[in-house]
C-alpha cells in the first residue's frame, strides 16, 4: 500500500493543491486505512490551529524581543559610525583622590547627530552590574528620544534589553559577559548605534573594583626621573 508525502497531507488538510491528489487521498481514506485516517485528523487539526493563530496579533513585547535578537535585523540597519569622546578611566584626577575616586566607569560616545552617555556601576554585593545611560540628539535637542530599543549584547546574544523613557534615559542590570556592546536602534530599526564597552564592564564587580584600584595605585606612584 502506498501512503502519501507530508506536503500532500498538508495540502489535503488545507484544501489546496492539485485536485487529483486530494481526490486520491480521499478515496484512500474511504477504504478504511486507520493509519492514514489518524494522519489526516492530525493535519486537519493543525490547519485549524494555525488558521486561528494567523488571525491573532503577536504581543508587542514578543515582537520587540524577536527583532532585537534577530541578526537579519542588524544586517539591514545602517550602522552609524561611533566615536568614544570621553573615557573616565583616561581622565586625570587629583593626586589625593586617585586611590578611591572611581570604581564605576563612565563614557560618552558620538554617533552622527546623537550622543550616547553611559555609566557602568558594579554591585559590590553581587556579581551583577547596572548600566545607566542616555541617548540624545545634540543637533536637534527637541527631537523625541522616547521608546528607543536599547540592548546589551555579547556577540549575537542579548544579555539585557530595555527602552528609553521620554528623556532618552535607560537603565538595565546584567551579569558580566565578554565582548559587551551596547546597541541602540533608531528610526524604527533603520539605523543603529553599536558602542563597544570597556573590558571592565564585562568583569565581576570584585575584579572591576580591583582593576580600578590597581590603576589608581599606579597613578599615585611617584615618577622616577
Amino acid at each position: 500500500m502506498s501512503h502519501f508525502r507530508v506536503l500532500q497531507w498538508a495540502d489535503f488538510a488545507r484544501e489546496v493543491g492539485p485536485v487529483a491528489e486530494r481526490s486520491a487521498i480521499g478515496e484512500h481514506l474511504a477504504e478504511g486505512c486507520a493509519e492514514c485516517r489518524a494522519t489526516a485528523d492530525f493535519w486537519r487539526m493543525l490547519a485549524r490551529v494555525t488558521g486561528v493563530m494567523a488571525l491573532q496579533q503577536a504581543p508587542q513585547p514578543a515582537v520587540d524581543r524577536a527583532r532585537a535578537i534577530c541578526p537579519a535585523e542588524d544586517r539591514r540597519a545602517f550602522r552609524i559610525p561611533c566615536e568614544l569622546v570621553f573615557d573616565s578611566f583616561l581622565a586625570p584626577a587629583p593626586a589625593g583622590l586617585r586611590a578611591s575616586w572611581q570604581v564605576g566607569w563612565q563614557a560618552l560616545y558620538r554617533a552622527g547627530d546623537c550622543s550616547l552617555d553611559v555609566r557602568i556601576e558594579p554591585d559590590p554585593l553581587s556579581s551583577r552590574a547596572a548600566l545607566i545611560g542616555q541617548v540624545s540628539n545634540h543637533a536637534m535637542p527637541e527631537s523625541p528620544m522616547d521608546d528607543i530599543p536599547v540592548s546589551l549584547k555579547s556577540g549575537k546574544r542579548v544579555v539585557a534589553e530595555t527602552r528609553s523613557n521620554r528623556f532618552g534615559e535607560f537603565q538595565m542590570e546584567y551579569e558580566p559577559q565578554s565582548r559587551l556592546e551596547l546597541c541602540v536602534l533608531l528610526e524604527g530599526g533603520a539605523k543603529r548605534i553599536v558602542a563597544p564597552l570597556r573590558k571592565m564592564a564585562g568583569q565581576p564587580a570584585g575584579d572591576a573594583a580591583g582593576m580600578a584600584t590597581r590603576r589608581a595605585s599606579r597613578l599615585d606612584r611617584p615618577r622616577v626621573k
